[in-house]
């Protein structure tokens, strides 16, 4: 499974809500989140392996020998935030850059499960900012999209080598 890069057109589709929590999509998670493992990442949405659904998986070890932090959200909704700040953030669709991103600090997710069972999760700091940076890529929001107008010049070029290196 192949993480797509940027200016990868499906990145932007975002997804489209799960309606069947079958075994198709256990496979699709287990099959997403080897691909996170693969790549060196700590979370994964569906639209960045060409997947247009809202589903997202994620460890914050980013470590495939300590499973404990590993979760896997269906159309997940935030439900509660409180307080931003800026912390640093890549991600596996834009390799080479980072940035400083305003995320909010505490939140609480409403999801389903793969059961297709509403859950509940509050959640803070890095365990909070990850599960933003996904749902964004969710709704076709990439991270670069929410920088500052500094670091969206600083990066620009690397942008620019990304999309000649795609061909468009």
């Amino acid at each position: 499974m192949d993480v797509l890069v940027y200016p990868d057109p499906v990145l932007r589709r975002g997804g489209k809500t799960i309606t069947a929590f079958d075994s198709e999509l256990r496979t699709l998670a287990d099959r997403m989140m080897a691909a996170m493992y693969e790549e060196g990442g700590v979370g994964l949405a569906a639209p960045q392996v060409g997947i247009e659904q809202k589903l997202l998986v994620l460890n914050p070890a980013g470590d495939a020998k300590d499973r404990s932090g590993e979760r896997v959200l269906c159309n997940p909704k935030l439900t509660r935030k409180k307080g931003r700040e800026f912390g640093e953030e890549g991600c596996l669709s834009f390799p080479g850059i980072q940035a400083e991103v305003e995320r909010w600090v505490d939140i609480t997710v409403t999801y389903q499960d793969l059961d297709g069972k509403e859950q509940t999760m509050a959640a803070n700091g890095w365990l909070a900012r990850i599960i933003q940076h996904e749902m964004d890529h969710l709704d076709g929001v990439f991270f670069v999209d929410r920088l500052t107008a500094s670091d969206k010049l600083r990066v620009k070029p690397q942008l620019l080598e990304l999309e000649g290196k795609s061909g468009r």
